[in-house]
């Protein structure tokens, strides 16, 4: 059995996301796009490829799509077909457990169905760059009607988001922005006639932020434990990380047991790869410090510094010129480790596309 503490895990999850050194390499050449960074507020995805290369941030071989949990991941265009297929629902009961949805009491019973109809209501509408409201619209009159609901603030009958956003990669639809003026765009990308890859989309989790349990992949990508297990790889290793059963591919044992020593400051932004581990009580052994990190609502970003979770820090724009952060420590910070966090802000700067940052501690 090989055995393996917190400090090891830590450093090996730094490395395998590209937090360990900042590279030169073009945001769709990094790693870390295996997985998808997700978009958790307009432009943080440039906050989180700022924090692994040196490089230009706009590629164009990247895109954003309702991935993971139907959330906006960006992901490389060249990867769509495969991850179509990875995500599509196992059975019914794993579309079930993905959809979970108070508002449509009767569509859960819909299981795949409910996302295939929404899907295919989905390329029947959007051809062309659309506004969101109108291919809510359009996509709401196309589904069965147990899959909508009312909207009070709108005086409309919408589809449930979790529904709709579940259904956007299968439905051949990609994300052009977000917010008021939110776009939707067409995606070429296949119908998937049933689930393929699922194994292969464990072992990339397992890749970035194992070893792991089937019970945190099964939260990571909102399916159940039971299906996780019924498909959980051949070719990995179980391992004890201070004493917890563990897994993780074969192919990554070397790394994990000698990894590099985390000797860099990073800002990283609400919900960017490292913090989409479940086993959070790794990420930050200290519990009363998770509802900082992990809020209902509003996230902060986190401050990365030698390799642990040290605080957390907030943007705020002002105008075109300059990014103002208030970075909270955990614990106070001597000089030097301020003057490191300082020069990193400027890192957010670039991502923010604005010359200057101000840091303020609190």
């Amino acid at each position: 059995m090989i055995n393996v503490d917190r400090a090891q895990v830590m450093a090996f999850r730094l490395a395998a996301l590209g937090l360990t050194e900042r590279v030169s390499a073009r945001p769709a050449d990094l790693p870390v796009l295996d997985l998808g960074v997700q978009e958790y507020t307009p432009g943080s995805t440039h906050v989180a490829l700022a924090a692994r290369t040196s490089a230009e941030l706009d590629d164009d071989r990247l895109l954003t799509v309702w991935a993971t949990r139907g959330a906006p991941h960006l992901h490389r265009r060249a990867d769509i077909a495969a991850l179509t297929a990875q995500l599509w629902p196992i059975s019914d009961a794993d579309a079930t457990a993905r959809i979970k949805s108070a508002q449509i009491p009767y569509g859960l019973s819909l299981g795949i169905a409910a996302i295939r109809a929404t899907a295919a209501a989905f390329r029947e509408v959007v051809h062309t760059p659309m506004p969101r409201g109108e291919v809510s619209t359009a996509v709401s009159s196309r589904v069965p009607a147990e899959l909508t609901f009312d909207c009070k603030p709108c005086q409309a009958r919408h589809v449930s988001g979790s529904v709709w956003q579940l259904a956007g990669l299968p439905g051949g639809v990609q994300v052009l922005s977000r917010g008021r003026d939110a776009m939707l765009g067409p995606l070429d990308a296949p119908f998937p006639e049933s689930n393929h890859g699922f194994g292969e989309l464990v072992t990339t989790y397992l890749r970035f932020l194992g070893p792991a349990t089937p019970a945190e992949v099964a939260k990571y990508l909102q399916s159940t434990t039971t299906e996780v297990r019924a498909h959980w790889p051949a070719d990995l290793v179980e391992l004890h990380v201070d004493g917890r059963r563990s897994w993780l591919p074969a192919a990554s044992v070397p790394a994990l047991e000698s990894p590099p020593t985390p000797a860099s400051v990073r800002l990283l932004p609400a919900m960017d790869p490292l913090l989409q581990a479940r086993d959070r009580d790794l990420l930050i052994p200290e519990r009363d410090r998770h509802k900082e990190v992990w809020r209902a609502l509003g996230n902060p970003g986190v401050l990365l510094l030698d390799g642990e979770i040290a605080g957390v820090w907030r943007p705020r724009m002002a105008g075109k010129k300059r990014v103002d952060l208030t970075v909270t420590p955990f614990a106070p910070l001597t000089p030097k480790q301020q003057h490191r966090v300082e020069a990193e802000a400027s890192e957010v700067a670039r991502a923010r596309n604005v010359p200057t940052a101000t840091t303020t501690f609190t």
